[in-house]
């Protein structure tokens, strides 16, 4: 079983109309509502923030800042927006210190990302290492994996098994998961969850409206809210 993590994002930002698009979908099964640190202002990522926490779900933000001092001012602004889960970013060093004492769960990225839309770089091989050292870490609850983000040689399943399969913390992957046999995939490589964002904006499992969407995406066995 793997958890479908809705993102409220298309093209890596937040889309502008996020608030109405979470008050229609309020009786979904949805568990984890997600969205990013660029796209709409702090004041409104909150109020997203607060609405969401209210009907009992999760608040994860991902962070796709592409500088050093980008990324921990999106830390800063994640705690004060109050997110329950903080996925992406690549300077964990600079990051566990600013989050020490909260009650949020970090789930960095796994390997080199670049460029916004993020890619994977990398090997396979120093993907799977560089997962290793980051779960390794104190402060570290999982890991953000851009499995179909990947830019090397190799199958992004393959890529996500071989990350699970080495570390002791929750996998999550992230990006790109725009149809039924990508979602299959994560599942079979034993993800702890798999976000979905663009894919939805673009009518990519059904050409109905936001909750059918998500409705489709839960008949796929394996999906858990």
């Amino acid at each position: 079983m793997s958890h479908f993590i809705l993102m409220l994002t298309h093209n890596d930002a937040t889309v502008s109309d996020a608030i109405a698009h979470y008050d229609s979908l309020r009786d979904s099964p949805v568990r984890y509502v997600g969205f990013k640190d660029v796209g709409l202002p702090i004041p409104e990522l909150k109020q997203l923030a607060q609405r969401i926490r209210a009907d009992g779900r999760k608040v994860m933000l991902e962070v796709v800042a592409t500088s050093r001092e980008a990324e921990l001012e999106s830390i800063r602004a994640s705690l004060e927006i109050g997110v329950d889960y903080l996925l992406g970013g690549r300077h964990v060093e600079d990051a566990l210190p600013l989050l020490r004492g909260s009650a949020v769960r970090y789930f960095p990225f796994a390997g080199r990302t670049v460029g916004h839309p993020t890619v994977l770089e990398g090997t396979m091989d120093e993907i799977v290492d560089d997962a290793r050292r980051i779960a390794s870490m104190p402060g570290v609850h999982g890991l953000d994996l851009l499995a179909y983000r990947f830019a090397g040689d190799g199958d992004p399943a393959e890529l996500t098994r071989r990350v699970v399969a080495a570390v002791d913390v929750p996998v999550i992957a992230a990006g790109s998961i725009d149809r039924e046999t990508r979602v299959k995939a994560m599942i079979s490589a034993d993800t702890w969850g798999f976000t979905v964002g663009s894919a939805l904006f673009q009518h990519a499992f059904t050409d109905r409206r936001l909750s059918a969407q998500i409705a489709r995406i839960f008949t796929i066995e394996g999906v858990c809210g």
